[in-house]
């Protein structure tokens, strides 16, 4: 954890992806984040036991804040007051259905930033749409682009969309703080995590504007780049593959010597890269048929030697055990009462070149509430137990 954010406080009230990953980011770099939750909504992705809570909430604090109650939003705006940012990613409604919309929270602390991350966004026809990466991903183009063929659409495996929209926030964040600094007012931020992503579609977009053509999906052999063959070739085992890009004539004699030099590579039609380029489907099915027979890390490493460049496809278990990642302290445990020791990924830059040890396992629900409640916002112990028997906090 790194201490550039000390002094930061945090009203984090997102769920899921987006919104979580840009308060750890928050937190890994020293915020206070105080996540707020319920028992009625500390469910799926919000269990705090579960794996995926515990990856995108390390660092943080919990509290159990139920905000249907009139006590509890009394509470939040307290809250508010001795913050530095809120940051929520319900649909636009919600908030103002709580009376905690921007112009409420400015009247308990004028400094304060606000962060609004929505699928759309707070103003225009679709504000009231809801959405996860995977759809914002298909709506932005995203899914048909990064496809094998146009009438397969499939798509990243993982919400690439929620990533981004968190890495934007974070971003907006910085800036607002420094706005601050130097000017002494807070700031209302409106993400768009479907505009976040449209934003990174400007070349394709482009190409289709200036070009006047459709754009199609490239699959493993993009127009841009000079390669055949070129893309991810099943091995030896379950789920193994090897990726190979082979630019230029020297590096097409490397590899046929390492296949043996097999008759099928001497075709006219393969000779130039030209040529491989018009047949790379066949020129693709021909290369897998040896392939599927190697051992991917050992396929990777005669293939590098040779001149030819390839990597293997690594799994998660692969970068668990990857010695670079390794040596460079890339992987940090934390250990948590009841789960055990967790291992999770360090923020990839290295400040002064180290990375430190001192890394917070995500809370379990509500484990900070005497903290918060009582040193920061200064109840009584009784006021906490008549709001927790009544279900205000909880």
């Amino acid at each position: 954890m790194h201490e550039t954010l000390s002094g930061v406080r945090v009203m984090d009230l997102t769920r899921v992806l987006a919104g979580p990953y840009a308060t750890r980011i928050f937190a890994d770099f020293g915020a206070e984040v105080i996540k707020v939750q319920s028992n009625k909504t500390a469910t799926g992705a919000e269990v705090n036991t579960s794996a995926y809570f515990s990856a995108w909430n390390r660092n943080k604090r919990s509290i159990t804040l139920d905000l249907s109650h009139p006590e509890a939003r009394e509470l939040f705006l307290k809250l508010t007051a001795i913050s530095d940012v809120v940051i929520e990613n319900f649909s636009p409604r919600v908030m103002a259905n709580w009376g905690l919309q921007y112009e409420n929270l400015t009247m308990v602390n004028p400094e304060i930033i606000v962060v609004s991350m929505s699928a759309m966004g707070q103003t225009g026809p679709w504000k009231d749409c809801v959405a996860f990466g995977p759809t914002i991903q298909a709506l932005s183009g995203l899914t048909y682009l990064t496809s094998f063929d146009k009438d397969a659409p499939l798509g990243p495996g993982y919400a690439y969309a929620d990533i981004v929209a968190g890495l934007y926030a974070v971003i907006a964040v910085l800036g607002a703080l420094e706005h601050r600094d130097r000017e002494g007012n807070g700031q209302y931020i409106d993400l768009s995590e479907y505009e976040a992503l449209i934003g990174l579609m400007g070349p394709t977009l482009m190409d289709s504007v200036v070009n006047q053509r459709e754009v199609l999906p490239l699959g493993n052999i993009p127009h841009y780049l000079r390669a055949a063959p070129h893309g991810c070739y099943r091995c030896s085992g379950r789920d193994n593959w090897c990726a190979i890009a082979v630019f230029a004539d020297d590096e097409w004699q490397a590899l046929k010597r390492v296949m043996g030099n097999p008759e099928w590579a001497e075709q006219e039609r393969f000779s130039g890269l030209s040529g491989r380029r018009r047949h790379a489907l066949e020129l693709d099915a021909l290369l897998e048929q040896w392939t599927v027979k190697q051992d991917p890390k050992a396929l990777v490493q005669i293939l590098q030697q040779a001149g030819v460049p390839a990597g293997a496809v690594q799994s998660a278990e692969d970068l668990a055990q990857d010695p670079h990642l390794s040596a460079r302290g890339y992987f940090v445990g934390s250990e948590h009462t009841g789960r055990g020791l967790h291992m999770g990924d360090a923020f990839p830059a290295l400040f002064t070149g180290t990375r430190t040890a001192r890394w917070k396992p995500a809370p379990l629900l509500g484990e900070d509430n005497h903290y918060v409640f009582i040193e920061l916002l200064g109840l009584e112990e009784g006021e906490l137990s008549s709001f927790v028997e009544r279900g205000i906090i909880g």
